[in-house]
C-alpha cells in the first residue's frame, strides 16, 4: 500500500494550530502573520504535503476551457499525446475542465487558425505544437498578452513567453541514434542518412545535431549527408528516400527521426536496398510493430507520447490553479524499443489503453480529504 497524502489536519497538528490557519497561510489569505505562513510553509515540505487541486477547482466551481492544438498526424503518435491529455483532464474531474481539439490537418495548415480561435473563445490556457516556431511566436505572445498561457508539447517555440515546454530529450534521442548505428554498421566505411520533418523544426535540428556530433566523434568511419525534409508528406518521403537510394551507392543506414517511417521503409524494399540498411526509427505504431519483428528496423526511439500529454496537462493545470510564474521544460527520457523488448512495450501500451476509461471512474475519490 502507498503513504497515505499529508493533509491540512497533519500540518495543523504538527504545529499546534488551527486548520484554518493552515488553510489561509497555503492559500496567501489575508490575515496571517508572515512568520506563521514561513512555519506553515516549511512545515507542508517537510511533511510532503501535496494539495488537491481537483479538489480546489470544485470548491471554486469554476469551469477550465483548455485548447488543445495539435496535428493530426499519420500514425497513432499525436493520437496517443490527445489520449494522454484527455487522461489527465479526466483525473481532474471532467465536469470542471473543458477540453477542446483543434486538430489541423498537416504541417503548417490550421496552426495559426487554431490559435485564433482558442483566443477568440476566451479559452484558460492553449496546448500547443508549435511545427513552425518563427510563425506561431507572435501568435503565443498575442496569447499571453490576453492572460492565456500557452505550453507547448513534443517541439519547443523558444523566446515566444510560452509557460512551458514538454518534450522528448532530443539530443539523448540523436546520439543514442548515432550509437546504435555506428554500432550495427561496425567498421566499414560508408554514409548515413536522416530524415525530418523540417530543419525550422527545433526538435528536429536538435536531433539533426546531437546524431551527427556523435557520428563524428565516435564512428569517423561514417559520413552523414544532407538531412532529407519530407514535410510530413507521404509521397515526398518515399520520392526522396527512392533518389537517396539512387545517388548514394555506399549508404549504411538511415535514421528517420520522425513518425514517416513506412514510406521510408517502403522506399527501400522497392529499391531492394532493405536488407543490406540499418534502419533506426522513431515511436512505436501498429504498422511499424512487424518491421521491427521482421528485423527490417534495427531498433526506433519511442518518444512517450502519452506522458507528453499528460504532464503538459497537468502542467497548465497547475499554473492555472497556483497561479505560479516559473516556466517549465521538461525533457522525457526516449525509450529504446527493439525486438527483445517489444511485447513488452506492447503490453503497456495496451494496458494504458485500457485503463484510461477506469481512472475516471477513480478522480472522485481523491476529494473527500482536502473537502474534510
Amino acid at each position: 500500500m502507498g503513504k497515505t497524502p499529508t493533509t491540512l489536519r497533519d500540518i495543523a497538528k504538527a504545529l499546534g494550530t488551527s486548520i484554518g490557519s493552515v488553510h489561509r497561510a497555503l492559500h496567501d489569505n489575508p490575515g496571517v502573520s508572515p512568520l506563521t505562513k514561513d512555519r506553515v510553509l516549511q512545515m507542508a515540505r517537510t511533511l510532503g504535503y501535496r494539495p488537491n487541486l481537483a479538489a480546489r477547482y470544485l470548491s471554486s466551481k469554476k469551469n477550465l476551457r483548455i485548447s488543445v492544438n495539435t496535428l493530426q498526424g499519420t500514425t497513432s503518435f499525436w493520437d496517443e499525446v490527445r489520449a494522454g491529455i484527455r487522461e489527465a483532464a479526466s483525473s481532474i474531474l471532467l465536469e470542471n475542465v473543458e477540453v477542446e481539439f483543434r486538430t489541423y490537418p498537416r504541417l503548417g495548415e490550421g496552426e495559426e487558425e487554431a490559435f485564433e480561435a482558442a483566443i477568440n473563445d476566451k479559452v484558460d490556457g492553449i496546448i500547443s505544437f508549435p511545427s513552425r516556431p518563427q510563425v506561431l511566436r507572435p501568435w503565443i505572445r498575442r496569447s499571453s498578452r490576453a492572460l492565456i498561457p500557452v505550453v507547448c508539447v513534443a517541439t519547443d517555440a523558444p523566446n515566444s513567453g510560452r509557460l512551458g515546454i514538454v518534450a522528448i530529450d532530443t539530443l539523448a534521442s540523436g546520439s543514442i541514434a548515432a550509437d546504435l548505428m555506428g554500432r550495427f554498421i561496425g567498421p566499414r566505411e560508408g554514409s548515413v542518412a536522416i530524415t525530418l520533418f523540417d530543419m525550422a523544426i527545433t526538435e528536429h535540428a536538435e536531433k539533426y545535431a546531437a546524431f551527427d556530433n556523435t557520428l563524428r566523434s565516435l564512428y569517423p568511419n561514417l559520413r552523414l549527408l544532407k538531412p532529407i525534409e519530407d514535410h510530413d508528406v507521404e509521397a515526398e518521403a518515399y520520392t526522396k528516400c527512392r533518389k537517396l537510394f539512387e545517388r548514394n551507392p555506399d549508404l549504411c543506414g538511415v535514421y528517420v527521426s520522425t513518425e514517416a517511417s513506412i514510406p521510408v521503409l517502403n522506399a527501400a524494399r522497392d529499391a531492394k536496398l532493405l536488407d543490406r540498411l540499418t534502419i533506426i526509427t522513431t515511436d512505436l505504431f501498429p504498422d511499424l510493430v512487424s518491421q521491427i519483428r521482421s528485423g527490417a528496423v534495427a531498433a526506433t526511439i519511442y518518444q512517450r507520447p502519452r506522458a507528453q500529454g499528460q504532464i503538459a496537462f497537468r502542467m497548465l493545470h497547475e499554473f492555472l490553479v497556483e497561479s505560479a510564474t516559473r516556466s517549465h521544460q521538461v525533457a522525457l527520457t526516449p525509450h529504446l524499443v527493439m525486438r527483445g523488448n517489444l511485447d513488452f512495450f506492447l503490453q503497456r501500451q495496451s494496458k494504458e489503453s485500457a485503463s484510461e476509461k477506469a481512472d475516471q471512474s477513480e478522480a472522485p475519490r481523491e476529494l473527500a480529504e482536502d473537502f474534510a
